[in-house]
């Protein structure tokens, strides 16, 4: 099931990265729009952060080497989650900020989603077994093995 989460992870990120960079006016429009709601596009946005989040800590709840990366991202969408939704009026604040004018604030976030689909892309092909070795002199280091363990040969 890790597989499947950093999957979903990978399309994911990559789909909302790019779109970030690329479309950073219309997540802008977004933004604002959901903060014209009020309390409810506060609501609107603690649940895109709740199913991502609860979905990648139910399945990946890794805490070491590089797959905490996901774990890390996965617990932060909760939190954002639990604090929009206890708190709505900080993640209204939050959006508040947010105008058209500088709607290429979401370009660093896109960037950083794209790498992160990226890292995760790599060890998900890693991580099916598919190791790498990298042999320097008489010493050989495989990356991740198919049960996931690193170790040197």
């Amino acid at each position: 099931m890790q597989q499947a989460i950093k999957l979903f992870a990978v399309i994911n990120f990559l789909i909302l990265g790019l779109s970030h960079v690329f479309q950073h006016r219309a997540w802008t429009e977004f933004f604002v729009a959901l903060h014209g709601l009020g309390r409810p596009g506060a609501f609107a946005n603690g649940f895109l952060s709740l199913f991502a989040g609860a979905l990648i800590v139910g399945f990946h709840n890794v805490w070491s080497g590089i797959p905490i990366l996901l774990t890390v991202i996965g617990w932060s969408f909760v939190l954002k989650a639990a604090v929009v939704f206890l708190l709505p009026e900080w993640g209204l604040r939050s959006m508040g900020r947010v105008r058209v004018e500088n709607s290429r604030v979401f370009i660093v976030p896109g960037v950083i989603l794209i790498l992160v689909a990226a890292v995760n892309g790599v060890f998900a092909v890693v991580g099916r077994g598919q190791g790498m070795t990298l042999r320097s002199g008489s010493t050989s280091f495989s990356a991740i093995r198919p049960s996931g363990v690193t170790c040197f040969e």
